[in-house]
């Protein structure tokens, strides 16, 4: 009886030993690479008055300010037929855990959040899965100095694409 609970009493605290000399390395080696903590700034290049070619069944705007405050305030407006057909507000967000696309269609409030979840010198990739559509928005900097933005349901469904160009002052 004796040595049963000497052996209990060894095994325990070796156990432990194991446990602790194990789980340090373990937790490590599991511990994903972090992420490059992202500014606002970085989305510098969205800032600016946007707007669809002209001639088609409707003229799309889009205007963007500048990054201040850990905030781009933007503002989208389309015009079909000579008049206001759809408009919204829009926001992107600094916020402690990450950058957020905010929309306000026809100034909703609430508005509804959309993840930064990639950003590339070139690309943002805003996502909410939750949402019912769009599920994701992409900004996309061209090399001719357009903007692309698009919206879709979501990775590998189809997407609709609006191209912008600089407005003329």
């Amino acid at each position: 009886m004796k040595s049963n609970r000497l052996s209990k009493f060894f095994a325990v605290p070796a156990l432990s030993c194991v446990v602790l000399v194990i789980s340090p390395a373990r937790a490590y080696s599991q511990v994903p690479a972090a992420e490059p903590a992202r500014t606002i700034s970085e989305l510098a290049w969205m800032a600016g008055d946007w707007q669809t070619a002209a001639g088609g069944r409707a003229q799309i705007e889009e205007h963007w300010t500048q990054p201040a405050g850990g905030t781009m305030i933007g503002m989208g407006r389309t015009i079909a037929g000579g008049r206001t057909a759809e408009f919204e507000y829009l926001r992107l967000e600094q916020r402690a855990d990450a950058i957020y696309y905010v929309a306000h269609p026809k100034a909703r409030s609430p508005g509804t959040d959309f993840k930064l979840t990639r950003l590339t010198a070139q690309e943002a990739v805003f996502e909410n899965p939750q949402h019912d559509f769009p599920k994701r928005i992409i900004y996309r900097k061209n090399s001719d100095g357009s903007l692309t933005a698009s919206i879709d349901a979501g990775e590998g469904t189809k997407s609709q694409s609006f191209a912008y160009l600089p407005m003329k002052k």
